[in-house]
């Protein structure tokens, strides 16, 4: 990323993956338009963690670098120096891939 954003509080900015190949059902070849997106991505920055009720920081589960799973409408679209993020709260991921 060339521009440099530092996430807030719980939330993380996320790369989905692409996932390999072409769908294919028969001879008929899927457009990119119709295909679903990918539900798993890469962290590229991740905020310092969630403030409790007392005033204390809960650490992050995940942290930059790690390849997650996420829900199909999880987060909110960005777009940064052309490419496309998804920036969601931690809350929203539902395991990581190791």
């Amino acid at each position: 990323m060339a521009i440099k954003v530092r996430p807030l509080h719980d939330r993380i900015i996320v790369l989905r993956l692409d996932e390999e190949g072409d769908e294919h059902v028969g001879s008929i070849i899927i457009p990119d338009t119709a295909k679903e997106k990918p539900q798993q991505g890469k962290v590229m920055a991740a905020g310092k963690g969630k403030v409790k009720d007392d005033g204390g920081l809960a650490p992050m589960d995940v942290k930059e670098g790690d390849t997650i799973l996420f829900g199909k409408y999880s987060g909110q679209e960005i777009k940064l120096d052309g490419e496309e993020y998804l920036i969601m709260r931690e809350d929203e991921v539902l395991g990581v891939i190791q």
